[in-house]
């Protein structure tokens, strides 16, 4: 059942100053002030830097909390969220996204909180994986809100995610906690670029939506006659492309093929949605990324396919809804997580 209103963030952020939120990804790296209410002043960005070295990428990051700093409300900050793509180590704050080649291992915690400390900022940080950001963010101000038990799942180039169990954000040791997307689903299934087989990313994100299509003999051309853009999927003149967002929008117009696609995905993602909520007793399962952006050709086979994965009682009800916070989840989430994972400044031991 759903719990009281008010979740974590609100509450622990009470009458505080602004977080500082820091989201990292193979695109952009982008900053803000988060401010109790989910609020976000002071908002900057810079693209991610390409074809330089791991300094070369920080020296962005540097200007976005250059460019934080500069705000009047900066002195008032009482901690500092980041959230980055993954593979991540928060027991050892490091990161190293798939899509940022120059940081293998690299110690972004350790060098944001030195950037923050040159600012005049020494601030307490947490660093969060992309999925337990969106997680943190969705509970707090998205389609979780008022949900004690929750998970929620980034589908997309890959497919992550993160959970909520008793209003707490649980991202684990490492910070890897609630990464559904390397559930295996598939017991004779394809090899997974993880090491295992079956993993739910390799059937249902979308480079494995857009590869399966296409192997069973789905092209762009078939669909190309209709023109225009369905669920952002067309591209320009009418030209469908091969990505899941082509798949989609054929899968819109009737094409078995396409149609397939995401019955394989929905019926992947339904199977680790049932898996998690009889392990743990999740009651909504929230999706965001990419690929949700299909709307109901994605939700519609999910929903049918948990129809006959989640048959135990406690999980037959279990509700699975789109994001709602889209764009801002990534700074939102990281200021979230800061929030819910670091203790109140009140609590916290005087250093005097």
């Amino acid at each position: 059942m759903p719990s009281a209103p008010f979740s974590a963030p609100r509450a622990a952020a009470a009458a505080s100053g602004p977080t500082v939120a820091i989201d990292i990804g193979g695109t952009k790296i982008a900053g803000a002030l988060v401010h109790p209410d989910g609020t976000m002043t002071a908002t900057t960005r810079r693209p991610t830097p390409r074809g330089t070295d791991a300094d070369g990428v920080m020296a962005a990051v540097a200007e976005v909390v250059a460019d934080l700093s500069a705000s009047p409300l900066w002195a008032s900050a009482e901690r500092c969220g980041i959230g980055s793509a993954g593979p991540v180590d928060t027991s050892r704050g490091t990161v190293s996204p798939v899509n940022i080649g120059a940081w293998r291992d690299f110690p972004v915690q350790e060098r944001v909180v030195a950037e923050l400390a040159a600012r005049g900022a020494d601030l307490p940080t947490v660093l969060a994986g992309d999925g337990v950001a969106m997680t943190a963010a969705e509970h707090w101000l998205g389609a979780a809100r008022g949900h004690a038990d929750a998970l929620c799942m980034v589908v997309s180039t890959g497919v992550g995610g993160g959970l909520i169990l008793n209003n707490q954000l649980h991202p684990g040791p490492t910070g890897n906690a609630g990464h559904i997307g390397h559930i295996s689903v598939a017991f004779d299934g394809e090899p997974c670029v993880c090491g295992g087989h079956g993993c739910v990313e390799s059937i249902a994100s979308g480079t494995a939506i857009a590869r399966w299509a296409l192997e069973q003999g789905w092209t762009p051309s078939d669909t190309a006659a209709g023109g225009g853009s369905v669920n952002g999927a067309g591209g320009a003149g009418g030209e469908r492309d091969a990505t899941a967002a082509g798949v989609a929008a054929a899968a819109v117009e009737g094409d078995p093929i396409a149609l397939a696609a995401f019955d394989r995905a929905g019926r992947a993602l339904a199977a680790a949605i049932a898996a998690t909520a009889t392990l743990v007793e999740t009651d909504i399962t929230v999706i965001g990324g990419g690929v949700a952006a299909a709307g109901d050709t994605l939700f519609a086979p999910i929903r049918r396919h948990l129809a006959a994965y989640a048959t135990l009682s406690f999980v037959k009800d279990i509700q699975v809804v789109p994001a709602m916070l889209g764009t801002h989840a990534g700074l939102i989430g990281a200021a979230a997580a800061a929030t819910m994972l670091l203790p109140s400044p009140s609590s916290r031991p005087s250093t005097s």
